[in-house]
């Protein structure tokens, strides 16, 4: 056997399943934290909460330097680098985590707005944690590379877990405060990290830095940075910018129909983490077959979650949160538009990366990003939560268009390999089919 593959390769549909599971499991525990801060400290309360989490999981993935495509692409690759990128990954969280706290703490004390409303102790100990956020992003790549994907998802169930439980049994007794609900987010974050350190440590080992392997990863992920700095700002930038623009309440209410709306990012999410080891050892051909058809899939399933969300959205944000957050409603029937563009952008951008294009990626990236910033600097000013919705939606719908191009363009097929059609409902009758039998047997 070959020192390159793992002792048993997982079925790409079982990986999937069970990373969704994973994934959705993981945003049922959210959802519920956020409900319950949401409760407890009102729409005020809630928007600092997003605020602060918004800054600590956006400057992370920028602070990165997108290091884990190297690291998730040498490792599946050259799997004898596979424990000295453990070890240069931890220096380097370490080094870039920090580098990220200080460049956001210097903006703030020239331009206090960039810090929003929140309690600047708060903030810096929110900063201070960033390392942690880094480390588990790249060590999640370097399993994920085996297929260790039970990990890698039991890693990112516990950061909610965690968050969760702390802020159900304080807000029980009616003490939960902003700042304990962030400490709860930075220990979830360092319980995920311990899981993916331990596996690490009994596997590949974490072996010594090595500055030449730091340089080469630090260059391969600079040539995709463009793309992690757009998507990160395409998806997050707009709660950066609304708790700044609007202050902490309009960020409350809009956080709310983006906790719903999230979920039409997690089946495109997770499908690009599992054919990934797949799509970087796959020629050119069979790349493009295969996210094809899972890109027509995921249109399918993504455009039945919208229209759910379209008609429960008052049920979701009105019924469920109180009567507080019933702006979130229209918000949230907006951003459930965003689902085909949110699909094409995730799905073939990262099969792009995979493939070895990340200046393509990097192009598609562009596209969104712009989008996002021009929209939401206009519309936020005008509408607050309403904007910001309108311009997400609108971004990723010009995003999605401008991916299909690109990705056509730099690997081929046609776009009509990318519309629906009735096989693939058929396909997924037999996978609905196995699955239950699976289980039938189990």
């Amino acid at each position: 056997m070959s020192a390159a593959e793992p002792k048993r390769r997982p079925s790409f549909f079982g990986s999937a399943v069970m990373t969704y599971g994973a994934n959705i499991t993981a945003a049922v525990l959210s959802l519920v934290n956020v409900l319950i801060v949401a409760r407890a400290l009102g729409p005020v309360g809630r928007g600092d909460v997003a605020f602060l989490i918004t800054v600590a999981t956006m400057t992370g993935q920028l602070a990165s330097f997108s290091v884990q495509e190297a690291v998730g692409n040498f490792a599946g690759r050259e799997p004898e680098l596979r424990a000295r990128l453990a070890g240069t990954s931890v220096v380097l969280s370490i080094v870039l985590g920090l580098a990220g706290a200080l460049v956001v703490a210097g903006a703030v004390a020239l331009f206090p707005a960039v810090g929003g409303e929140v309690d600047r102790t708060l903030l810096w100990v929110t900063l201070a944690s960033l390392p942690l956020v880094i480390v588990r992003l790249y060590l999640s790549y370097l399993l994920q590379a085996d297929y260790a994907f039970v990990v890698t998802n039991a890693a990112w169930i516990s950061g909610p877990a965690t968050t969760c439980l702390t802020s159900a049994v304080l807000g029980i007794l009616g003490v939960l405060t902003v700042d304990i609900a962030i400490g709860a987010w930075i220990a979830g974050q360092a319980l995920g990290v311990v899981i993916l350190a331990v596996y690490v440590a009994r596997h590949a080992g974490f072996g010594r830095p090595d500055r030449a392997l730091a340089r080469r990863t630090l260059a391969f992920g600079l040539k995709l940075h463009p793309t992690r700095f757009m998507d990160v700002g395409s998806y997050r930038g707009d709660q950066w910018l609304l708790g700044s623009i609007a202050g902490s309440r309009e960020l409350g209410i809009y956080s709310v129909a983006v906790a719903w709306a999230e979920a039409l990012f997690y089946l495109p999410g997770v499908l690009v983490l599992v054919q990934r080891p797949d799509l970087v050892r796959a020629a050119r051909e069979r790349a493009v077959a295969l996210v094809s058809r899972v890109f027509r899939v995921t249109i399918m399933l993504a455009s039945a979650a919208a229209a759910v969300l379209i008609v429960l959205a008052p049920v979701l944000c009105v019924w469920i949160f109180g009567d507080a957050f019933e702006e979130a409603v229209g918000q949230l029937r907006v951003l459930a538009l965003a689902a085909w563009g949110i699909s094409a952008v995730v799905l073939l951008s990262g099969a792009m990366i995979a493939q070895n294009r990340p200046l393509a990626a990097s192009a598609s990236g562009l596209v969104t990003f712009l989008a996002t910033l021009a929209l939401s600097v206009v519309l936020i000013p005008w509408q607050g939560g309403d904007g910001a919705a309108l311009a997400r939606t609108l971004a990723y719908t010009i995003g999605g268009v401008g991916t299909v191009v690109i990705f056509k363009r730099t690997l081929g097929g046609s776009p009509r390999d990318l519309l629906p059609r009735r096989a693939d409902l058929e396909w997924l009758g037999d996978l609905r089919r196995k699955l239950s039998g699976s289980r039938a047997s189990g």
